[in-house]
């Protein structure tokens, strides 16, 4: 421990210190860099985990990347089948960090009951196709089994089944046109609920049934190992443009990719200003807290002038007299620092445990509760970030320590 910490720490413990005029103003001071701490971990638990939310809720309808027939021309149904047997599939293994691929298909169809109907698409899938997503969606009875026999089983959302008048196990009649031929007789199925999604995003919601696949093979007249597109799932969101490229020169020519961020570019323009908005919070809520660090800073400088005189007069450098003050202003950053990250992240925990804070508006955010996430070197650069900044901004300020005079110092003592 050298000298000017030493120092410090006297000064901070000392019964002087605690009784004097800048006791108070110090005490706001800490007070303000644990709430600046507290709105900061607030701001980006919230702003990264809506939007990974919202990230997450996508993909699960889409996947990260889809790779379709070129002919069908970004087409919400499937047209031209794409062959099974290729290079890339069950295992993409020619591309780093692809964490899955499956096969799917879609299909316009009219859900037709006595007094109401609906149009919607049928997402036919498979035994490959991966419900995850869809477990933490559920909101009633169980997921499809499409591993045996071909069945009538659907997942329906729970908006749609609230328009249609329908709960588990109701069956319903669907009509699906001939793409090929709109003329002729649709074609027509026997559905039985089995489970309830729910979402909350409403464009999809309001969309999506999910069938066995063989259904729709057989009404496009397509062989087994025939599929509408394939969606493929990363391990790491951030490199969706990269992965989206390297996706793209594996495939054969025939075939085009695209990704989600593209294809929904107004959703992912809108959550991409969630980062200008926690930027913006952290900015202000350092320059608060260091603007009061820098008052207390002052006044503890003042209210110390006889014994910077003193500790000149005995040969001090002006430097090592500035870090007794910055050590001294380190240590209450340090206690503001442990006040916020208590505060923030016990209130962090208990809103991803138990849910306390809902949104007003749930249909404008695509969920009806705040998440959050956090992770541990976020925290770790946070706070070190505040930490530095903070010290960066109390140089100037201690810079007025060279201008005292010991001997004027020591006078007025």
């Amino acid at each position: 421990m050298n000298l000017e910490w030493y120092i410090a720490r006297r000064l901070i413990g000392s019964k002087e210190h605690k009784s004097s005029i800048s006791a108070p103003i110090i005490k706001i001071a800490i007070a303000a860099i644990a709430l600046g701490v507290l709105m900061m971990l607030i701001a980006l638990a919230t702003g990264v985990g809506l939007r990974h939310k919202i990230r997450e809720k996508v993909s699960a309808f889409n996947g990260h990347i889809q790779i379709y027939n070129y002919d069908n021309n970004n087409s919400e149904v499937s047209i031209i089948p794409v062959s099974t047997r290729q290079d890339f599939y069950p295992e993409f293994n020619s591309v780093d960090g692809i964490r899955h691929i499956q096969g799917v298909a879609t299909k316009a169809g009219i859900i037709r009951m006595e007094d109401t109907f609906e149009g919607f698409i049928a997402k036919g899938v498979g035994t490959d196709y991966n419900w995850a997503a869809f477990e933490e969606f559920l909101v009633s009875g169980r997921l499809p089994n499409y591993g045996e026999a071909l069945n009538s089983e659907v997942l329906i959302s729970r908006q749609m089944a609230a328009r249609l008048n329908l709960e588990l196990n109701s069956q319903f009649n669907c009509f699906f046109l001939k793409e090929e031929n709109p003329e002729k007789i649709p074609n027509q199925r026997r559905f039985q609920v089995v489970g309830i999604y729910d979402s909350g995003f409403e464009e999809f919601d309001a969309t999506y049934i999910f069938t066995d696949i063989r259904h729709i093979q057989r009404m496009n007249n397509w062989k087994s190992e025939e599929v509408g597109n394939f969606e493929v799932f990363l391990e790491d969101f951030d490199q969706i443009e990269e992965k989206g490229a390297e996706v793209y020169s594996k495939t054969v020519s025939d075939l085009d990719t695209q990704t989600i961020q593209r294809k929904y570019y107004q959703i992912f323009e809108w959550i991409g200003l969630f980062d200008f908005n926690i930027a913006l919070i952290i900015g202000i809520m350092i320059l608060v807290g260091g603007i009061n660090m820098i008052t207390a800073l002052l006044v503890l400088i003042l209210e110390r002038t006889p014994m910077i005189g003193i500790l000149k007069s005995l040969g001090t450098t002006n430097w090592s007299i500035r870090k007794v003050f910055l050590y001294n202003a380190a240590y209450l950053i340090g206690l503001g620092l442990l006040l916020g990250n208590l505060l923030g992240l016990g209130l962090l925990a208990i809103q991803w445990k138990f849910r306390v804070f809902k949104f007003p508006n749930p249909e404008e955010y695509y969920m009806d509760y705040i998440p959050v996430y956090l992770d541990l070197p976020t925290v770790l650069i946070l706070n070190g970030g505040v930490l530095v900044l903070c010290l960066l901004m109390l140089l100037i300020p201690s810079w007025i320590i060279t201008r005292i005079s010991p001997a004027r110092a020591i006078r007025f003592a």
